[in-house]
């Protein structure tokens, strides 16, 4: 409650002079009403612009034309104020009281809507009135009016540097804070939270700002700071619409997890561990950020062929026989087929086609070897086996992260990229990773089989079957 009981102190300098204490006069300075409200709307309609949502404007239109309306939509970015050059002007061009007016009714009566959803709305609502308070009280006391009124550039700029580096400050600080009082994280949180919000799209919107203050106090008016607003406009909604592709994807991509999961109890939560830790490993090997998303896709859908496989088999806590093993080898393909249809994963599909390979070339399903094995594919199968080897399954308890690494190790070279086994090694030492914990009654309920144990591993096409040799992990 601390925050919006503070924004509406905020709002103390709106009330008649006969009510209030004696203030500054930038603080108390009269109040272009109409601007504000033109300001509030206009930024009501932007935010619902860059969120991928209806306008007011469109809501109006259509209820004044008794047209049904529009069909509830998912905000792109659920409560994220995503664009901010309306409300950087009213901070330049406002008294403090009157920006934190401009930004609080987009954020009450927009963003997400349900039950529950109100306190979150009063939050953005009061933390944005509070950052516009803020930041319009900074620009105040380094008279940037005046500047700005007479158009004394660069000078002009200082203090609205000093506007927008405040409220990224208290924009970052008030979010740290709730998490640390509502999640209980570390304070560090304050100093990366208020790192988080300071980056290039911010200086953009602020240059915005700048640019609609300025015009909207020149011939033109209003008129023309619209007229500025329109390619910061165009990007805001192109990014909405990214935003929401990506959200259609990783729903899609959890929807064909969740059917596998439903299959095995035991790998719960598999898929997204092995996209985590696909993802530790590219990163110590400084993939870019694309590459990285669709080699987490691929992570997490890589076991996804176990669909056309019995789920009898999944289950087996006993030896399978060369025929029933060489049903559940074949998962691979399955996998393959099912998403070779889903063109944004794009690389993923050699991934998921090829994550049994060795690089000894006795993996499976088609016996590539060393380099011929794709590189997700190559990354995908350490990942793979150290989350198995981790886990409780049906048919062996967990192993700690030190024992399972020292396996990997052991078979770097032969099953595995030395590479990738030494990066996941490398990220592990920065990261922790925790095994997953089972009831006592499911540990109970496996046998307890030390890793190394020699197991016997198909030839690969057109090979002799040789000697049994130890492997890590399971299909």
């Amino acid at each position: 409650m601390a925050v919006p009981v503070a924004a509406l102190c905020c709002l103390v300098p709106l009330l008649p002079a006969a009510v209030t204490p004696r203030m500054p006069g930038w603080l108390s300075e009269p109040v272009d009403w109409p601007k504000v409200g033109l300001l509030a709307f206009l930024h009501g309609c932007w935010e619902s612009l860059a969120e991928g949502l209806p306008t007011p404007c469109l809501v109006l239109v259509r209820r004044l034309l008794r047209r049904p309306a529009l069909p509830d939509r998912v905000a792109a970015r659920p409560g994220a104020n995503t664009f901010f050059p309306v409300l950087f002007a009213g901070v330049l061009m406002l008294p403090p009281a009157a920006a934190a007016l401009v930004a609080a009714p987009a954020a009450v009566l927009g963003g997400p809507n349900g039950a529950g959803c109100r306190r979150r709305q009063l939050f953005n609502g009061s933390q944005l009135a509070l950052c516009a308070f803020t930041s319009s009280a900074v620009f105040h006391l380094l008279r940037g009016p005046q500047l700005l009124l007479g158009s004394r550039f660069p000078a002009a700029l200082l203090p609205g540097f000093a506007a927008v580096a405040t409220f990224c400050l208290v924009n970052g600080v008030v979010v740290g804070v709730m998490l640390v009082l509502s999640d209980g994280r570390r304070a560090g949180v304050l100093l990366r939270g208020a790192r988080s919000v300071c980056g290039l799209p911010v200086l953009v919107h602020a240059a915005g700002g700048l640019m609609v203050a300025v015009l909207w106090q020149g011939p033109y008016g209003a008129f023309a700071a619209l007229l500025a607003l329109l390619p910061l406009s165009i990007s805001a909604w192109v990014f909405a619409q990214g935003q929401r592709e990506r959200d259609a994807h990783q729903a899609t991509v959890q929807s064909l997890v969740q059917a596998v999961e439903i299959k095995d109890a035991y790998t719960r939560g598999h898929s997204e561990r092995v996209g985590r830790a696909s993802v530790l490993i590219a990163t110590q090997l400084g993939m870019e950020a694309e590459r990285l998303r669709t080699l987490r896709f691929a992570g997490i859908l890589h076991d996804v062929g176990k669909l056309g496989v019995a789920t009898e088999l999944l289950r087996r806590n006993g030896p399978l026989t060369e025929a029933e093993r060489r049903a559940v080898e074949i998962h691979p393909v399955y996998g393959y087929e099912l998403v070779r249809g889903i063109d944004f994963l794009g690389e993923a599909h050699a991934g998921i086609l090829h994550h049994h390979e060795r690089v000894d070339g006795r993996g499976y399903p088609s016996g590539l070897a060393g380099e011929q094995i794709p590189e997700f594919a190559r990354i995908i199968s350490v990942a793979d086996a150290f989350d198995s080897m981790t886990s409780t399954r049906s048919y062996r308890r967990g192993r700690p992260v030190a024992e399972a690494v020292t396996e990997l190790e052991r078979c770097s070279g032969s099953q595995f990229d030395p590479v990738m086994v030494r990066a996941l090694i490398d990220a592990l030492a920065v990261h922790d990773w925790q095994p997953v914990v089972h009831s006592e009654d499911c540990i109970q309920a496996v046998p307890d089989i030390p890793l190394g144990v020699p197991e016997p591993v198909r030839a690969a096409p057109g090979r002799v079957a040789g000697q049994g040799v130890p492997a890590a992990g399971q299909p």
